[in-house]
């Protein structure tokens, strides 16, 4: 997998590769900061069939993006469920993923442009997200596109606890 993504809106045919790319990217990024059990534990939550149900639920839109027919990049807009106190219609940018090969290929700002004009589309006038606070470069991406910290999440691995920075995104009218 070496060509450039291509980008399109996931159906539910694409519950299986979006569990094998998500469980992929999860361990590539953080699958060293976890014991084996609480990494599978939190892995055998990305099930085909927990995708296929979230990707036929109109609350939720996946982008996928490809190289060479195969998946490499995604990111989920859906409702917010982070204990935030919204200022009026609020998304969530659930989660955002792309794979090694493709950081720095301008992939990443095409998905983010994707989740704010999802996030327009629905309505949203925020966008809400959480971020593993030692992810110093996703935060620093999600800065650069305005995003703030606005709190603090407990994100469980299995047993374990991290903390995730709640960040939020104003956007203009």
């Amino acid at each position: 997998m070496t060509g450039p993504l291509v980008f399109r809106d996931a159906e539910p045919d694409d519950a299986a590769a979006l569990a094998a790319l998500a469980r992929l990217t999860f361990s590539e990024t953080f699958g060293h900061l976890y014991s084996a059990e609480n990494l599978d534990a939190f892995l055998a939550g990305h099930s085909e069939e927990k995708w296929r149900r979230q990707l036929e639920d109109p609350r939720f839109t996946v982008r996928i993006g490809e190289a060479d027919g195969e998946a490499a990049a995604y990111a989920t807009v859906g409702p917010p469920s982070l204990p935030i106190e919204a200022n009026g219609p609020a998304a969530e940018l659930k989660q955002f993923y792309v794979r090694g090969p493709w950081h720095g290929s301008g992939a990443a700002a095409e998905m983010m442009d994707w989740v704010l004009e999802e996030a327009r589309r629905r309505g949203a006038k925020e966008v809400f997200l959480s971020v593993f606070i030692d992810n110093h470069r996703a935060r620093r991406f999600y800065e650069r596109y305005g995003f703030e910290a606005v709190g603090r999440f407990d994100f469980m691995v299995g047993s374990h606890v991290d903390e995730d920075v709640i960040m939020r995104l104003r956007l203009e009218s």
